[in-house]
């Protein structure tokens, strides 16, 4: 019997309702359907008053998903797609995002789209796009007490955001570098056009091999964007007298003390979209985010 997952954000009716009604089809044509929401991908924030508690990466994986499904569709916006992320990816599970968002920039398709992309998810007719992921380690004396996977970006900060901050980096085995800023963002290709893009890094397109480091609101006219290959390793010391946060993906986080060290690398696990038709990353960013479209109006000739 064949294997399929569903995971959908558990807040919108909308996503809900056709999980439901999708499971019933699956399972009338003969599929074996395991269903979660997003939630389990969202790891939460860390207080003080609540010690960070460490979840390894893989233990992630919800309840009946595994390497024998054939595929699952994530109903949901950007903010689920990259939780299902973190939910599948140990079990290198293909995607196929639906979005009931609003921008929907990393989805395939749209609800009224659905029943046509099954069939075509069904009978094979697809490609898969691989994006890479990261694996982030919060180490406090060597110990780590918090991990996560992140698909778009880590950002670390202090509160309020305005503060300026200052972070000794190390890139591989390069020298440190010292950096005063609000906060730096490390992100991935895919991250390159959310977080990243906001503060000034550049666009990358998704299967160039590397990461950027983006200081937000640097204090030096020399502190611009980095961009590196993605098989160097990144370590970063925060060097303040009071804690950071750090955010990753926008939807887990926890506090980061200053004697503790944030430690970043490529991971093994990678992000397995399901493409119905072959990627065309142009369109997208026209499509999204309105870039490369032609002037209205033109110089008229002279």
């Amino acid at each position: 019997m064949p294997k399929a997952g569903i995971i959908y954000n558990e807040i919108k009716p909308v996503a809900c309702r056709v999980a439901e009604e999708l499971k019933d089809k699956l399972i009338s044509r003969g599929w074996d359907v395991s269903m979660t929401s997003g939630a389990g991908g969202i790891l939460g924030y860390s207080s003080p008053e609540k010690p960070v508690c460490h979840t390894p990466i893989e233990q992630l994986v919800p309840v009946g998903f595994d390497g024998d499904m054939s595929f699952v569709v994530v109903l949901g916006g950007d903010g689920t797609v990259l939780a299902a992320a973190r939910q599948v990816a140990p079990c290198g599970i293909p995607m196929l995002t639906v979005n009931t968002g609003h921008m929907g920039f990393l989805t395939e398709t749209y609800l009224n789209h659905l029943p046509q992309a099954i069939e075509q998810v069904i009978s094979g007719r697809y490609e898969i796009e691989e994006r890479t992921m990261l694996s982030v380690q919060l180490l406090r004396d060597n110990v780590t007490i918090w991990e996560v996977l992140c698909l778009n970006e880590m950002v670390l900060h202090r509160e309020p955001l305005t503060c300026m901050c200052h972070f000794e980096i190390e890139v591989g085995r390069h020298s440190p570098v010292d950096i005063a800023a609000d906060g730096i963002i490390i992100s991935t290709p895919t991250g390159s056009t959310a977080y990243a893009l906001s503060a000034g890094g550049p666009v990358i397109a998704p299967g160039v091999p590397v990461m950027q480091l983006v200081p937000i609101c640097p204090h030096s006219l020399a502190s611009r964007a980095l961009v590196f290959a993605n098989t160097e390793p990144v370590t970063i010391f925060p060097a303040n007298r009071e804690r950071l946060v750090m955010v990753v993906d926008g939807n887990a986080g926890c506090y980061v003390l200053p004697s503790d060290r944030v430690f970043m690398k490529r991971s093994p696990y990678v992000a397995r979209f399901i493409r119905l038709q072959p990627p065309e990353f142009f369109h997208v960013l026209r499509e999204k985010l309105g870039w490369g479209l032609p002037h209205i109006a033109k110089p008229s000739s002279m």
